[in-house]
């Protein structure tokens, strides 16, 4: 089997996106701010609290377990457990939170900010380039 270079693409994606999570944590309060944390948990990583780098770290785990996921979808890993469930709930969720600044627009446009419209379109790259790579293995799986 050749490996799938949109897989292996997202993969790359989510595993960058994983890297800058833990890089926010040493970066400290003004990366949490610069990133779109909110204050909350700028003022929390300020103070040395805990909550910040645990819930950074858990979204950074999660962003490299799915790079797994989708090096395995591609043909580069072993199937991992619940591969046909798994990648495609990961690539759902990668388009669900790309269409948040489109429904902040249509509903709530006071909250629509900078941060909305750039995570939500990088979230809609990351989930159509997964789209793409599990429409080619979907019968595969």
């Amino acid at each position: 089997m050749t490996p799938n270079i949109f897989l292996i693409v997202g993969a790359a994606l989510s595993a960058m996106a994983a890297l800058l999570h833990i890089c926010v944590i040493f970066g400290g309060p003004a990366w949490y701010r610069f990133f779109g944390a909110g204050e909350r948990m700028a003022m929390g990583a300020a103070a040395g609290h805990w909550y910040p780098p645990i819930v950074t770290l858990l979204i950074a785990g999660v962003l490299g377990v799915w790079a797994a996921y989708a090096l395995s979808g591609a043909g580069v890993l072993q199937p991992l457990p619940l591969l046909a469930f798994v990648l495609p709930a990961i690539t759902a969720v990668y388009l669900l939170r790309g269409m948040v600044a489109v429904g902040l627009f249509a509903f709530d446009r006071q909250r629509l900010n900078a941060f909305w419209v750039w995570s939500s379109a990088i979230c809609l790259v990351f989930g159509l380039v997964h789209l793409a790579g599990l429409v080619q293995v979907w019968e595969t799986l």
